[in-house]
């Protein structure tokens, strides 16, 4: 097996039509997640070994990612030489290419590398376009791709304070969704990046008319479910005054998800993961013929 390599794959989707990124089970096949695409392509190259991608990052039905990651193995037949890294990304994104899921780049490491257990942090960025009382308003570059009100002005000052409270390390159990898995996390999270900062419609330089755009940024090693939605959400409402941030402060304090308001989460399409960061000598592969004495 001296040519099973290891490869970490980072690699972004349009999220609208697809289940989420994470594999769909065998009964709910007519609507795919982005998983089950790329180990569809990654059988394609008809690999030895059996077929198990690791994503590093969950993403929900609707949510997008500028650059996700995930790794696994793959064994050529006939005791060929592994794939170059830019050799896969080639390969993968053909046997993709009707799919809105791209493969950006590969990296070789070594075979105890996990995508998900090795991640130093993950980046979020959600969207929000301001003035939009119909979809004709918004460009079809921007549709699904971010949560648009009717609004024309959110309270900006506000929003900075409501990131400031949740910078650094707190309980963030009133900010988490319910699922199966609720009792074996720690709702304990350290956010290094909550921030509020103007952004613009993707085709802002030929759409007809100006468009304002915020965007939120999240950076933390890992989040709770939903939990970016939620504090959006929260953060959205301080904007439009409908919740004070002394309000938001009691929220957070009161470590219950059942404290947060129903229906104030923000939707899925707004939301990016937009980096997945590793250490730089994680990444590195040295094979035993390079290895250094």
């Amino acid at each position: 097996m001296h040519n099973l390599a290891r490869y970490l794959i980072f690699f972004q989707y349009i999220g609208t039509k697809y289940r989420g990124v994470m594999k769909v089970p065998p009964h709910q096949l007519h609507i795919k997640g982005v998983q089950d695409h790329l180990e569809d392509a990654i059988r394609r190259l008809k690999p030895l070994n059996p077929v198990s991608l690791s994503v590093s990052s969950r993403t929900d039905t609707g949510v997008h990612a500028l650059s996700n990651s995930a790794h696994f193995d793959l064994q050529r037949r006939n005791d060929m030489p592994p794939f170059t890294e830019d050799i896969l990304v080639q390969a993968l994104n053909f046997h993709l290419r009707t799919e809105e899921i791209r493969v950006t780049h590969a990296h070789r490491v070594p075979d105890n590398f996990h995508a998900r257990f090795r991640a130093l942090s993950r980046t979020y960025v959600y969207r929000i376009a301001l003035g939009v009382s119909n979809f004709s308003q918004l460009p079809l570059t921007d549709h699904d791709l971010c949560w648009s009100l009717r609004n024309t002005e959110l309270d900006v000052e506000a929003m900075h304070k409501a990131a400031a409270m949740f910078v650094g390390t707190h309980d963030f159990s009133s900010f988490r969704a319910v699922n199966s898995d609720i009792a074996f996390k720690n709702p304990v999270k350290t956010m290094d990046v909550v921030s509020v900062k103007p952004g613009s419609s993707f085709a802002h330089a030929h759409f007809y008319r100006e468009m304002p755009l915020w965007e939120l940024t999240f950076r933390a090693k890992s989040f709770l479910y939903k939990q970016v939605r939620r504090m959006t959400g929260a953060m959205v409402a301080v904007g439009l005054g409908k919740l004070s941030v002394p309000q938001l402060k009691e929220i957070l304090e009161a470590q219950d998800t059942l404290v947060y308001p129903q229906g104030l989460a923000a939707p899925a399409r707004g939301l990016f993961l937009t980096r997945v960061d590793y250490k730089e000598t994680d990444l590195q592969f040295l094979s035993s013929g390079n290895s250094e004495d």
